[in-house]
C-alpha cells in the first residue's frame, strides 16, 4: 500500500470518529443527561478498547493489518448508524462502545502500519504524515458535525457519518501490498510469554504512561469543551468552530515538527508540550465568547498537536524489533484505561463543583506529565 492511500484511509476513518465524540456529548445533553453520565458515556468508548487493544496488536503483529482494519471500520459504520435507529440514550452507550471496540482494531493496525513503511529514516516523515491527516480529520469531523446538527439533527447526523467509512472500506479491500509489518513474529507464544516484558524497560514506560497523559488531556478537551460550551451559549456550530480550531493549531504546528525535532530533540519537545499544554488549559474558564475559547483552543493546539506524534514516534522507536503492534495495543490499553477513569471523575467533579474545577485539575494533569518527560529527558 502507498502511503497516501494510508492516509486517505486515516482521513476519512479520523472524521468520523471524531465527529462522533461532538455527537455523543451534544446528543445526551439534548436528551438530559447530566454530566456525571455524559462521562460515564464517554468512558464507554474506551472500555473495549482497554481490554482489547493489547490482542489487536499482536493480531496486527501475526496476521497483518488488513483484515483488522476492514472489521474495525465495518464495526464504525454500525456504531455510527445505530443512533438514527434508536434515538435514546441506550443506543448511545451501545454506539460509543461499538465505535470505541472497532477503532482499536482499525487504529492499531493503521500505526503498524504506517510505522513499516519505507525504512527507519522515513518514519519521523511517515508518522508526521499520519499525525497531520489525524489534524484534518480532527478538523473536519468536529465542524461538519456542529454545522449539520443545527441543520439535520443529531440522529441524521450520525447516519451521515456513517457513510463515510465505507470509502475507507473500499480502499483498504482494493489495496495491494498490504503484509504482516516488517520484523513481525507469527509465534503466537513468544509474544504471549513475553507480553509482560514490555514493561520492564524504563524509557518505554515513562513515554507509555507520558502519551496516556497527553491524549487523556486531549479527548478532556473534546469532550469537556461541548459541555461547556453549551453551557455559556454557544450554539453546535459554535462549539464545533471551537474543537475545530484545535485540530487547525495541531495541523500547524506539526507541519514544523521534523525541522523542530531535528533541533531540540524528540524528548525536549515532548516535555515542552506538556507544560505548555498545562498553562494554556487554566485560560478556559475565564473566557465565554466563541472567539476568545476558539483562540485559547488554537493556543492549546499548539502544544498537544505536538504530543501525540512524538510519544507515537518514541514508543515505536522503543520497541523490540517484531513487537511493535504489541507495544502500540499496550500504549492504547494504557491510554484507555485512563480514558475510563478520567471522565467518570471529572464529570463527577464537574456536577459537584462547576466547570473551573475540571480545568484546573487537566491542568494539573498535564503538568505531573511534563515532569515525568522531563524525568526521561535526563536519564
Amino acid at each position: 500500500m502507498s502511503a497516501w492511500v494510508a492516509l486517505l484511509i486515516v482521513l476519512f476513518n479520523m472524521t468520523s470518529f471524531r465527529a462522533s465524540k461532538v455527537l455523543v456529548t451534544l446528543f445526551g445533553i439534548e436528551l438530559g443527561a447530566a454530566q456525571f453520565f455524559i462521562g460515564i458515556l464517554v468512558a464507554t468508548y474506551s472500555i473495549f478498547p482497554m481490554l482489547l487493544a493489547l490482542y489487536a496488536g499482536q493480531l496486527s503483529d501475526r496476521l497483518g493489518v488488513r483484515l483488522p482494519m476492514i472489521c474495525g471500520s465495518v464495526g464504525m459504520v454500525g456504531g455510527l448508524a445505530f443512533p438514527f435507529f434508536y434515538s435514546e440514550m441506550p443506543a448511545l452507550y451501545v454506539s460509543a462502545a461499538l465505535l470505541g471496540g472497532s477503532h482499536v482494531f482499525y487504529n492499531v493496525s493503521m500505526q503498524n502500519l504506517i510505522g513499516g513503511l519505507g525504512g527507519p529514516e522515513d518514519r519521523t516523515r511517515n508518522f508526521n504524515n499520519y499525525s497531520l491527516v489525524m489534524a484534518a480529520g480532527s478538523f473536519i469531523g468536529p465542524l461538519a458535525a456542529g454545522f449539520s446538527i443545527d441543520l439535520a439533527g443529531h440522529a441524521r447526523t450520525y447516519l451521515l457519518f456513517a457513510f463515510v467509512p465505507l470509502v475507507s472500506i473500499a480502499l483498504i479491500a482494493a489495496a495491494k501490498g498490504i503484509g504482516r509489518p516488517r520484523g513481525a513474529d507469527a509465534s503466537a507464544g513468544a509474544h504471549a510469554a513475553q507480553g509482560k516484558g514490555l514493561l520492564s524497560s524504563a524509557p518505554l514506560r515513562r513515554t507509555l504512561i507520558t502519551s496516556a497523559v497527553v491524549l487523556t488531556g486531549i479527548d478532556l478537551f473534546q469532550f469537556y469543551m461541548p459541555i461547556y460550551g453549551h453551557y455559556v451559549g454557544l450554539s453546535a456550530s459554535g462549539i464545533g468552530v471551537v474543537l475545530s480550531m484545535f485540530a487547525a493549531a495541531a495541523f500547524v504546528i506539526r507541519i514544523a515538527l521534523p525541522a523542530m525535532a531535528r533541533r531540540w530533540g524528540e524528548e525536549r519537545l515532548l516535555t515542552w508540550s506538556l507544560f505548555i499544554g498545562a498553562a494554556t488549559y487554566v485560560l478556559f474558564p475565564f473566557f465565554d465568547s466563541a472567539l476568545a475559547l476558539a483562540a485559547v483552543a488554537f493556543g492549546l493546539g499548539l502544544s498537544l498537536g505536538l504530543g501525540q506524534p512524538l510519544s507515537l514516534m518514541l514508543i515505536y522507536a522503543s520497541s523490540p524489533s517484531g513487537r511493535t503492534g504489541e507495544a502500540l495495543g499496550l500504549r492504547m490499553t494504557i491510554n484507555n484505561f485512563t480514558h475510563i477513569v478520567v471522565p467518570l471523575v471529572f464529570g463527577a467533579l464537574g456536577t459537584a463543583l462547576g466547570v473551573a474545577p475540571v480545568f484546573v485539575a487537566n491542568a494539573l494533569m498535564l503538568a505531573g506529565g511534563g515532569a515525568l518527560a522531563r524525568r526521561r529527558l535526563k536519564t
